[in-house]
């Protein structure tokens, strides 16, 4: 008897997948330079990521070697963003405004870099770069990736999924929740406009359940089509949560903490109407100035491009979180 696959609703078709010898032919040339004596985990981009745009210089990305692509999540229903689009269409509030955002954003400093982990946890911690990446086993993930404001990408990040965390520092039976604070100066982070401080609640903070943050699709990026993050996604360290809307995804992390009580966010503060606090994607439930049944896939730099499709509940992701919300 012949047997029919019937494909997943994220899956995308063979023919769509990026070739193989497009992809191998930049990892030969990554195992080139580690032939030349660079043996490192991460390796610097040798000033190629400046050919992106003459204005902004990439110098300080890394490209990760043996880097493996977690086949659970290698593929989805559509083709990937293309990297130059991905890099230039962001919201970074703590920057400003508007999706040209990412040029100001080159302002976020890196150096020495720390996440502290506290609160109802047995083990509280303080961890720099090169620990999490020694300790915690760096993947690739292919995600759709869904704006509040009915726009969406498909982005395959690089990091390792939350759950990892919470098995290092071990959350105690009093957590019910997380919080995540983005690192915030008031001297470089001015805000936009309206929205600078000290008149809103900088800064940035998000939150997810504890169930929320164990499920296997909760992740910590470090890296995007693989090397680490540009400034304007977040970098070092973000929040990638797909089932959810964008904001819930917090940026350039720098506080993690546990706590019995669900603590107050930004977007749901500011405007608790318009953004709630679970944030799951939803077709079905209108943003109070504009429909969520539909979102555009931002595939080019020519907006008028773009693809409108339905919107899936849970951002397509219902097989793996649906039972989190019955």
């Amino acid at each position: 008897m012949t047997l029919i696959r019937v494909p997943k609703s994220w899956e995308i078709l063979d023919r769509e997948i990026t070739p193989e010898s497009v992809f191998l032919n930049r990892r030969r040339f990554m195992k080139g330079l580690l032939g030349a004596g660079l043996s490192a985990s991460i390796l610097p981009l040798a000033g190629c990521q400046s050919d992106r745009d003459s204005e902004i210089s990439y110098d300080y990305l890394q490209e990760y070697s043996n880097l493996v692509r977690n086949p659970r999540f290698a593929q989805v229903d559509r083709p990937l963003t293309p990297e130059d689009v991905a890099a230039k269409y962001n919201n970074f509030y703590e920057f400003g405004r508007g999706k040209e955002i990412w040029r100001v954003a080159q302002a976020l400093p890196l150096e020495d870099w720390k996440v502290e982990v506290s609160g109802l946890v047995k083990n509280p911690h303080t961890y720099d770069l090169d620990e999490i990446n020694r300790k915690f086993p760096i993947e690739e993930r292919v995600y759709r990736f869904r704006c509040v404001e009915a726009w969406s990408m498909v982005v395959p990040w690089v990091g390792f999924p939350m759950r990892l965390l919470m098995a290092d520092v071990e959350p105690t039976s009093q957590a019910k929740f997380v919080r995540f604070t983005s690192w915030f100066d008031k001297d470089v982070t001015s805000g936009p406009g309206w929205l600078a401080p000290p008149h809103l609640p900088w800064p940035y903070t998000e939150s997810l359940r504890i169930d929320e943050m164990a499920n296997d699709l909760a992740f910590f990026a470090t890296g995007i089509y693989g090397h680490t993050l540009p400034k304007q996604h977040g970098a070092p360290i973000r929040e990638v949560i797909p089932w959810k809307y964008g904001y819930k995804g917090a940026k350039s992390v720098v506080k993690i903490e546990f706590v019995d009580t669900q603590p107050a966010t930004f977007w749901n503060t500011v405007v608790k109407s318009e953004y709630d606090f679970e944030a799951n994607v939803n077709p079905d439930k209108p943003h109070p100035r504009w429909s969520q049944a539909r979102e555009k896939i931002i595939s080019s730099e020519d907006s008028l491009s773009w693809k409108r499709v339905p919107t899936l509940p849970y951002n397509g992701y219902g097989e793996y979180v649906a039972h989190l919300y019955t």
